[in-house]
């Protein structure tokens, strides 16, 4: 098992930026990939952007160009730097990484963009 604490969420305005961060208990060299997700209220669960092992990384459509996601493997953390952020990304951010072929999730942190 993989145990994941995201921090950094917060209350922003729109164009805002903000940085989430996701601490793994153990070293994340060993994990396969590591992503984040979103869930907003009364939506479905979305990924949001993926990194794995060799550093490749995918982005949702809706984010591509705003949001950069990348791991420190000295810190076993994995960031999501979020720029010019608008009101629909407004969601519950979660952290999950694959090992072993499981699927872990942190609680997840509350990303709010209001004016």
């Amino acid at each position: 098992q993989v145990q994941l604490v995201e921090s950094g969420g917060g209350l922003v305005q729109p164009g805002g930026s903000l940085r989430l961060s996701c601490a793994a208990s153990r070293s994340i060299i060993t994990i396969n990939r590591m992503n984040w997700y979103r869930q907003a209220p009364g939506k479905q669960r979305e990924l949001v952007a993926g990194i794995i092992s060799d550093g490749s990384t995918n982005y949702a459509d809706s984010v591509k160009d705003r949001f950069t996601i990348s791991r420190d493997n000295a810190k076993n953390t994995v960031n999501l730097q979020m720029n010019s952020l608008k009101p629909e990304d407004t969601a519950v951010y979660y952290c999950n990484a694959v090992w072993r072929g499981m699927s872990n999730w942190g609680k997840g942190t509350l990303v709010t963009v209001s004016s």
